[in-house]
């Protein structure tokens, strides 16, 4: 006889498995998956993600989990983690009926295919009835939750993405770092004038040159080509599963730094991936500690390792051998003012990491107004431009530049774009630990060699799973919770001295 946990595990393992499905399809539909598609992957992942919450939901589940609870005066610190996670997505899942769990994988995915060509043709009014109905179901969500977990309905919907961190931790994070961008931003631009004009980028890069450099960049930083792939979508992401990762970038021939520094940042998050403990697989302690965890190395490795001078010192004369050209381009001054530059702009991905921040304010700020209903879905466009207007004194002059430029909303995901910023903040503070302890990271960065950085995020971090919380996870590989004042340390050293 197995016992109860035992059981829990066999079926969490096959909760993971149909999850794993759902990521292939959902890499297929946005890199490979012809237009006409569409459809018939909505019913596909809606049917998958019905398995995946009967499995949790069924009356056996719950006997499974009291049962375990009841018998677990002997589980070690990680099995215990793991009966503990097991139950908080229990608790979660069976708040939500499965009709609805069905309707929004179907909502969603009709409303992602309307809003590719709303943003094509920068016209809000063909995605809008289809968004007010995501939003809709994403409130109903949001009420069936918060009850269940003891939190309001925004905060239940944050926790989906990173456990532990609410609105109320966020507002005062972003307020300190809003006062700190209307002071430090002018300096920045101010100091940035008075550097010599950048030489422009001496395309054209032949993509598919940039698609091999960015294999090879990748691969050098530790993702391992038979564990992984690199293709082409619209919207850059990391998918698949921890065996079988999926990274996506798109490519520019008049400017390589989309595509290397979008690759770096995947694989930032592929490496996490790879690095899960593998004994755990398939278990809720076995995965990523949230998505601002997941956030903290994707950009630990694109911001604050590969943007870096000592990167870029090896960089530059790698780039001059691949592409050839004027030599004054890829010296790695040159390309500091241009791949460190600072320039207030309409577009988030696009944003540097200083001005990146008040693109997720806006967005914590106009999530929360649509939820609790203060905001319509008709209001939105003018809501953002405001918005934008008051965080960094710009106005996008289209829709596309503005409301309809991230998939997210389009696609249920309401309450993520707090993690982007918390990753950034949790990136600096890693990055600060790591120099401590690894005294020679710097010297091996320059040399091209992301080694010692990621041996140590293997131990501090990716070997961790989600034993630990969002900010446990920083007290033990930092000495301290989430600290801003690292990040600010950071950009004050960067861009302002």
């Amino acid at each position: 006889m197995t016992s109860a946990y035992d059981r829990l595990t066999e079926r969490f393992s096959r909760i993971a498995v149909i999850d794993e499905a759902a990521a292939v399809l959902g890499w297929d539909a946005a890199a490979m998956m012809p237009a006409g598609g569409g459809a018939a992957r909505g019913d596909q992942l809606a049917v998958l993600a019905g398995l995946a919450h009967a499995q949790l939901v069924a009356p056996a589940a719950a006997d499974e989990l009291a049962q375990a609870e009841a018998d677990s005066a002997g589980l070690d610190a990680w099995h215990a983690a793991n009966l503990r996670l097991m139950r908080h997505a229990h608790t979660r899942a069976v708040a939500i009926p499965a009709d609805l769990v069905e309707a929004q994988a179907r909502a969603n995915s009709a409303c992602e295919k309307v809003w590719r060509e709303a943003r094509n043709t920068a016209d809000f009014s063909l995605v809008q009835a289809s968004l007010a109905e995501v939003m809709n179901l994403v409130r109903q969500q949001a009420a069936a939750l918060a009850p269940a977990l003891g939190l309001s309905p925004y905060d239940a919907l944050m926790d989906g993405y990173q456990r532990g961190i609410g609105a109320a931790d966020v507002t005062p994070i972003f307020a300190d770092y809003e006062a700190f961008l209307r002071a430090s931003l002018p300096q920045a631009e101010e100091r940035q004038a008075r550097q010599p004009a950048p030489v422009p980028a001496q395309g054209p890069f032949a993509a598919t040159v940039q698609e091999a450099l960015c294999r090879r960049l990748s691969e050098r930083a530790g993702l391992e080509p038979a564990h992984a792939r690199l293709d082409r979508s619209a919207h850059p992401f990391c998918g698949g599963t921890p065996t079988d990762v999926r990274i996506t970038t798109r490519y520019d021939e008049a400017d390589l730094s989309m595509s290397l520094m979008g690759v770096m940042h995947e694989t930032g998050h592929a490496l996490y991936e790879r690095g899960l403990p593998a004994s755990f697989a398939r278990q809720p302690v076995g995965q990523a500690a949230g998505m601002a965890a997941h956030e903290s190395q994707s950009l630990i490795v694109e911001m604050q390792s590969c943007r870096s001078d000592a990167f870029l010192s090896w960089l530059g004369p790698e780039l001059l051998a691949t592409f050839g050209g004027d030599p004054a381009f890829y010296d790695p001054a040159n390309l500091t003012r241009l791949w460190r530059r600072v320039e207030r702009g309409f577009i988030r991905v696009d944003a540097d990491e200083m001005t990146y921040p008040a693109h997720v304010i806006l967005r914590f700020r106009l999530e929360q107004a649509l939820v609790s209903g203060d905001l319509r879905v008709a209001d939105l466009p003018g809501a953002w431009n405001e918005g934008l207007r008051g965080l960094l004194g710009v106005v996008p002059p289209d829709d596309a530049q503005g409301c309809l430029q991230d998939i997210h909303w389009y696609d249920g995901g309401v309450g993520y774009f707090p993690s982007y910023t918390l990753g950034a903040m949790a990136a600096a503070q890693l990055m600060a630990a790591a120099r401590r302890a690894v005294p020679d990271l710097d010297a091996a960065l320059s040399r091209g060699d992301l080694g010692p950085q990621v041996g140590w995020l293997r131990e501090k971090v990716h070997g961790q799973g989600s034993l630990l919380g969002f900010n446990d996870l920083l007290q033990a590989a930092t000495g301290k919770k989430l600290d801003p004042a690292d990040f600010q340390a950071h950009l004050t050293a960067r861009y302002l001295s």
